[in-house]
């Protein structure tokens, strides 16, 4: 009991400086006798309020302060997540205590101190924000409460055991939001294109009555003839269409921006898409591949795929090895039975990688309808974009635009050959993906 207590007390700043003015005034007695006994009736005062200040926190109460934390059961990769802490005073006097949360090595964050003014026999919440940029499990330590009295001479530390590990998954939050853009018709809001349709699709769903405004190109004259009035065909968008989302995990997808690798950016898009696919009431499936195949999901709309395909992607990880586009085309003929929307994320960073795989690629737009969306270089757009001051400026400049102008021969290059594709920065893959799924589906493209 001894050593605990001794463990949990540490001084506090106003205790060095009452011994530091002790100690300063037993100096000045030594040159100036008239000094006389002050100097050791103030250290007598400062150890009486010393013992008095331990009495306070140690023996007024066995519980003193309770701290906990309530975190949420998963987190979301690349998004802000609030963590809360909930401190309770059982003191019957204001103490302030300071908070020290061991937060996940991942974070690289020594420095995470907050502190609180509670009043007596009081209850007080707090929330600080953590944002993740790799999915994984995070481990979460002990909360340390350090506890002062008014007096404020020493400190003592309450250790709470709340450890816990939290995984982090695919963003859930950014396919929350984009959900309910999608169900409230809102997603133009986030600048997604609005996209006229050049017909009307096949699938059947009512006749109905004529009135101003409708396509007269769908008047259904039989049933106008049968009663006396004009009658028009309904139809409905197609339904059940297969969409895949292929990733790739190759090192070529492990080039970080901001934080978050473009294979982290790729897997938080295709959690968004198929979300939004599946309230279309399409088929959503995954492939993943790098020098091998990884994953192979196929493409279902019952109420658990999302489920699935949410932990498939939570355990994904880049791998250092070309990608191997040719098992890739064996596995997508070998899994996709009918035509489809197969949409690739990969990354290109000149001209001759595009032709390694061209091949491949060519291919698979054979027997479906494939988008392939890779990454600008962001950094190199920046650096593109500022004045150079010297020689070695102009260099840098002409290298960056050079690379720069090479991804959109690459875009052209794929367009010779009939094959789409997106080129996006990774903060606008989300929006850009989505716009193309929209775009494809409103022209009836599969």
């Amino acid at each position: 009991m001894i050593r605990l207590f001794y463990i949990d007390l540490f001084l506090g700043k106003r205790f060095f400086v009452a011994w530091g003015i002790s100690a300063f005034l037993f100096l000045l007695a030594y040159f100036f006798p008239w000094f006389g006994i002050i100097p050791q009736l103030f250290a007598l005062t400062s150890l009486f309020i010393l013992v008095a200040d331990i009495v306070l926190l140690y023996a007024t109460t066995k519980v003193g302060v309770k701290t906990s934390r309530n975190a949420p059961t998963r987190l979301s990769n690349s998004d802000v997540n609030d963590i809360w802490i909930t401190s309770e005073n059982h003191y019957p006097f204001v103490v302030r205590i300071g908070i020290i949360d061991e937060i996940p090595y991942q974070f690289q964050k020594r420095d995470i101190w907050f502190e609180q003014t509670i009043g007596a026999k009081e209850r007080r919440s707090f929330s600080y924000p953590l944002r993740p940029v790799k999915r994984g499990l995070y481990a979460f330590g002990k909360l340390r409460t350090f506890v002062q009295s008014p007096i404020g001479f020493i400190q003592r530390r309450f250790n709470e055991d709340v450890a816990i590990d939290i995984p982090v998954y695919p963003s859930f939050l950014q396919m929350r939001k984009y959900e309910v853009l999608a169900i409230s018709n809102r997603l133009t809001d986030y600048g997604l294109k609005k996209i006229r349709r050049l017909g009307h699709s096949m699938e059947f769903e009512q006749i109905k009555t004529y009135v101003p405004g409708d396509d007269y190109r769908t008047l259904n004259w039989k049933a106008s003839a049968r009663q006396g009035s004009l009658m028009v065909n309904s139809y409905i968008d197609e339904r059940s269409q297969h969409i895949y989302c292929i990733i790739d995990k190759s090192r070529a997808m492990k080039m970080p921006f901001h934080g978050l690798s473009l294979l982290d950016y790729a897997i938080n898009a295709s959690l968004v898409l198929s979300n939004i696919a599946l309230k279309k009431e399409d088929k959503t499936g995954l492939i993943t591949f790098s020098e091998q195949i990884g994953t192979v999901l196929s493409a279902d709309r019952r109420p658990t795929q999302l489920n699935y395909i949410m932990e498939a992607l939570y355990k994904e990880k880049t791998r250092y090895l070309e990608s191997n586009l040719e098992a890739l085309y064996v596995t997508v003929r070998r899994t996709l039975k009918q035509r489809s929307l197969v949409i690739l994320f990969t990354n290109f960073e000149s001209i001759s990688a595009l032709n390694r795989q061209l091949p491949y690629l060519k291919k698979i737009a054979k027997y479906h309808l494939l988008v392939v969306i890779f990454f600008e270089n962001i950094e190199l757009k920046s650096l593109s974009q500022k004045k150079a001051q010297d020689v070695e400026g102009i260099y840098l400049k002409t290298i960056a635009e050079k690379f720069i102008y090479e991804k959109k021969l690459i875009v052209r290059e794929l367009a010779r050959h009939g094959i789409q594709s997106v080129l996006t920065s990774p903060e606008l893959l989300t929006i850009n993906t989505i716009n193309k799924y929209l775009e494809i589906k409103a022209r009836q493209g599969i």
